[in-house]
């Protein structure tokens, strides 16, 4: 395989956004934008910067091949997954894991790492 078949996106001094590998999109862990957001507009947040950045990797949502959610507060699943629900394409659902994180950031409550198939 050749270092020629990599492509990272979003580079920056301790990591890219994205990378792309034969045919496979892998997203870094994508953070809200602004903290002061709840739930279900942290989660709008990042769900709108993974449909960016697989957009930009030739791939979208019902792509997806897995996906892991990390919150701050697993009681704010609820909330979480009602924003979850709406955004996911219907029978495109990936595989999925949910679990409770303390997050880099006191002010995030969502982090979301996703991979999937470019189109």
């Amino acid at each position: 395989m050749s270092e020629n078949n990599l492509q990272r996106f979003h580079v920056g001094p301790r990591l890219s956004e994205a990378a792309v590998f034969n045919g496979v999109v892998y997203l870094a862990g994508m953070v809200p934008e602004r903290g002061d957001a709840d739930i279900r507009g942290q989660t709008q947040d990042v769900l709108a910067q993974i449909d960016q950045r697989l957009a930009e990797c030739g791939s979208d949502k019902t792509r997806l091949l897995r996906v892991q959610i990390y919150l701050s507060d697993i009681r704010e699943i609820g909330a979480m997954n009602e924003v979850w629900d709406a955004w996911v394409a219907p029978g495109h659902t990936p595989p999925r894991a949910t679990v409770q994180a303390a997050l880099g950031n006191p002010d995030w409550k969502i982090e979301v790492i996703a991979t999937a198939a470019q189109s």
